[in-house]
């Protein structure tokens, strides 16, 4: 099982979105380089993660995107439906009732949807400022 880059992408731009100060927005450029992303390909995925309900796009010269929602209620598996949707990741070959295979493959989703939905961003936003102020306390 492997998610797509795009998701690998929101992952991203979600955490440097939530180390933003305040309502402050950030442009598409300043998250595509910070990426080394071109701004064509991460607007489109910032447009799932708006049409998602997790961010906002703010129009004009001082625009940018921001953080939509509370922080706190931001989980992993949030952005990655928003960028991966929501179908099954098994689909079972052969269509019968009851398929063992099939119960044991669903199960093992829901657990890794239970863990991914219990994992908030903003732990790792924190942990990341963290580790940002460390290196700059070093030097």
């Amino acid at each position: 099982m492997k998610y797509s880059n795009a998701t690998n992408y929101a992952l991203h731009t979600m955490v440097h979105l939530m180390l933003q100060p305040g309502d402050s927005s950030v442009g598409v450029q300043e998250l595509a380089e910070m990426q080394n992303l071109s701004p064509t390909y991460l607007s489109k995925i910032l447009t799932k993660l708006a049409k998602a309900g997790l961010i906002e796009s703010t129009p004009g010269a001082k625009g940018g995107y921001r953080i939509s929602r509370r922080k706190y209620e931001i989980s992993f598996l949030d952005v990655i439906h928003a960028t991966e949707g929501d179908t099954s990741l098994f689909d079972c070959s052969i269509h019968h009732e009851g398929c063992l295979i099939e119960n044991v493959m669903r199960q093992a989703e829901e657990n890794m949807k239970t863990e991914l939905k219990s994992k908030l961003l903003i732990d790792i936003a924190k942990e990341a400022k963290s580790k940002q102020i460390e290196q700059n306390n070093v030097k």
